[in-house]
């Protein structure tokens, strides 16, 4: 029997999410971020709820699959936000993702350090950000990433000869049906004008059954099972590996744990490694196994985000284009400064979520961009988050640049 392999490779993320900022806070309060008057919202509860709900519980059932199980491995990311915060407030959750990497069976994938769209707007600050996140998972875990990818799987052939010529031995993506065309992610593949790299690419139908549509099955009392998943998977004649991509929030964040989907993670490995050659691989294992079958091409960006998989979720309406195009215009005077306060809230700025909670869509994937707002509207997101550019641009006039 050939070989199969699941590729489940989960992201973790948190943003510093601007607290109520005002306009009256400009010039007099520098704290964009923590308050103690909205203790509802403050990132330090944020981090002990998902921690208590998500990260803890998953890591520790994780931990008993990789005991259980000598061919189950997963990969994942950890921005370097998350990473602080965990530090900061819950450092029992980087010690038990910590405990995960040392089995050596979890790899870490390289990103930008603060979760940003910085390569659309500076490809200085893009590489800053990527070597700094480098840098904090090889202090953290020990490892140096060999595969990257860019905030909300945001690619295009340009990110992948930049990836190549940096040297990283693969790069993942979305696999959209309009650039695959007839062609299937559950290969291995190379991206265009490259010479090295190799590509991954995300079943997105898959990978949402279990990150999105979960949910919807149980409530129809016909819950996916992992025993039906696994089933699935293997009545895929022409394919070699499942990616399985998604938000490690997914598990008891996103979906609730009485939806069953700790459950399904539990018996998935049971279920998919009963069949003789099918196993579990880390990206990098995947890249050493597979040979490429064909070349993918994407000159345009596509991200694994809504309906249109483009940056629409980010740079879709006049406030998030403004948004966006204020913060990088600070950057050559912020990094002037030499102030690493000053810098520090910058890059926290760039943070593609802040964005993200400005998007207006309200039909196919507005109840989506809803359930991750911490704000009542895109509005409020919006006035929080240029009140605090004011303030950027007020401390840069302290220091005698004016913008």
């Amino acid at each position: 029997m050939s070989k199969k392999a699941i590729v489940l490779y989960l992201h973790v993320h948190q943003p510093y999410r601007v607290r109520h900022y005002t306009i009256f806070d400009t010039g007099a309060d520098h704290n964009y971020f923590d308050t103690e008057y909205h203790a509802q919202e403050s990132n330090e509860r944020v981090i002990h709820k998902v921690a208590e709900k998500s990260y803890l519980p998953t890591n520790a059932l994780l931990m008993d699959l990789i005991k259980k199980y000598p061919d189950f491995r997963i990969s994942l990311s950890i921005t370097g936000t998350a990473i602080e915060q965990f530090e900061r407030w819950s450092p029992e959750v980087l010690e038990s993702f910590k405990q995960l990497v040392d089995t050596g069976r979890v790899e870490i994938v390289g990103e930008t350090y603060y979760h940003s769209l910085a390569f659309f707007y500076s490809r200085t600050e893009f590489e800053r950000q990527v070597k700094m996140h480098e840098e904090k998972i090889q202090q953290i875990f020990g490892q140096t990433p060999k595969v990257f990818r860019n905030t909300e799987l945001a690619y295009n052939n340009d990110l992948a000869i930049w990836a190549d010529q940096a040297g990283y031995r693969g790069i993942l993506a979305e696999g959209w049906d309009p650039v695959l065309g007839w062609r299937s992610p559950n290969f291995v593949y190379q991206p265009t004008n490259t010479e090295n790299i190799k590509l991954l690419l995300k079943n997105y139908r898959l990978s949402d059954d279990i990150a999105y549509r979960f949910s919807e099955t149980a409530r129809t009392n016909k819950p996916l099972t992992a025993s039906t998943f696994s089933h699935w998977l293997s009545e895929s004649v022409d394919s070699q590996i499942f990616n399985l991509f998604m938000d490690y929030e997914t598990f008891g964040e996103h979906q609730w744990e009485d939806t069953g989907i700790f459950n399904f993670l539990k018996h998935l490995p049971e279920e998919w490694l009963r069949h003789e050659g099918y196993t579990f691989m880390t990206v990098s294992h995947a890249i050493d196994s597979f040979d490429v079958v064909d070349r993918v091409d994407m000159p345009d960006t596509v991200t694994w985000a809504d309906t249109e998989r483009d940056l629409t979720a980010w740079l879709g309406n006049k406030m998030q284009e403004q948004a966006s195009s204020a913060i990088y215009e600070l950057e050559d005077k912020v990094f002037g400064t030499n102030d690493l306060a000053l810098i520090a809230d910058w890059r926290k700025l760039t943070t593609s979520d802040h964005f993200y909670y400005m998007c207006t869509k309200w039909f196919s994937d507005g109840d989506i961009h809803a359930y991750f707002s911490p704000y009542k509207s895109p509005y409020e997101a919006f006035m929080n988050f240029i009140n605090a550019w004011h303030d950027i641009k007020f401390r840069l006039a302290e220091k005698g640049l004016e913008v």
